[in-house]
């Protein structure tokens, strides 16, 4: 099976602690021993909202912001590589070329953001589009996918399964909502649903979701399946 993980940074490392980035790169390294082809996309997290934060107060333009963004997701990547033992891409990806080229050479490969305006959430969407990959995973902090922000709507109902039109549907809903947070953003769930990708979001917090989400076991989160 071909898989591609988006690890989001705030999941990875939000302390910087090392066993957390060692027990992510464990997963990876078991499904590229199960014979999986792998590619995960690390994200910035709070450490990138951070410096994004110090930089808009110094008068940042937009632009500049995310490009500042994808260098913390690259320092992430670079965490990640290290900790592999599986054959991995010496450095992240600057690019989905250069991530496909590495998948072909029978790597693990890994990368950050790529250009302003897009964040990771769609990088990896384009990435398991380009790939052909078998299942998409987003591994974030929260369980799934809800019917509005859990952290803002105490009523909000998870989604055990969803369609790509309706997940699409329910993340604009989300975004457009003042002050919430979408587990996936709507670029990235516009590219599933035009790929028909089956997609995955989950908890990252517990690393070995993901695995289970590739074997097949309950893995606590909402499927996103084609559109009928």
């Amino acid at each position: 099976m071909r898989i591609v993980v988006s690890i989001g940074g705030s999941v990875l490392a939000p302390d910087l602690e090392a066993d957390r980035v060692e027990a992510h790169a464990a997963v990876i390294d078991e499904l590229a021993d199960d014979g999986h082809e792998v590619a995960a996309v690390v994200g910035g997290g709070d450490v990138a909202r951070e410096y994004i934060g110090t930089a808009r107060d110094l008068g940042a333009t937009e632009y500049d912001l995310d490009a500042l963004g994808i260098d913390v997701t690259r320092l992430n990547a670079r965490l990640l590589i290290t900790a592999l033992e599986s054959s991995a891409i010496p450095e992240p990806a600057e690019s989905h070329e250069a991530a496909r080229a590495s998948l072909r050479r029978g790597e693990v490969s890994v990368m950050g953001g790529t250009v302003p305006g897009h964040t990771t959430d769609a990088v990896s969407a384009l990435l398991a589009e380009m790939v052909g990959a078998d299942l998409l995973v987003y591994a974030t902090s929260v369980p799934g996918v809800f019917s509005a922000d859990p952290n803002a709507d105490e009523d909000a109902e998870r989604f055990d399964q969803l369609t790509a039109a309706e997940l699409v549907d329910v993340i604009s809903s989300i975004e457009t909502s003042a002050g919430s947070n979408a587990p996936v953003d709507l670029l990235a769930t516009k590219i599933i649903e035009r790929s028909g990708i089956r997609t995955v979001v989950l908890d990252g917090n517990e690393p070995e979701r993901v695995a289970a989400a590739v074997d097949g076991d309950d893995f606590d989160g909402t499927e996103v399946v084609p559109n009928e």
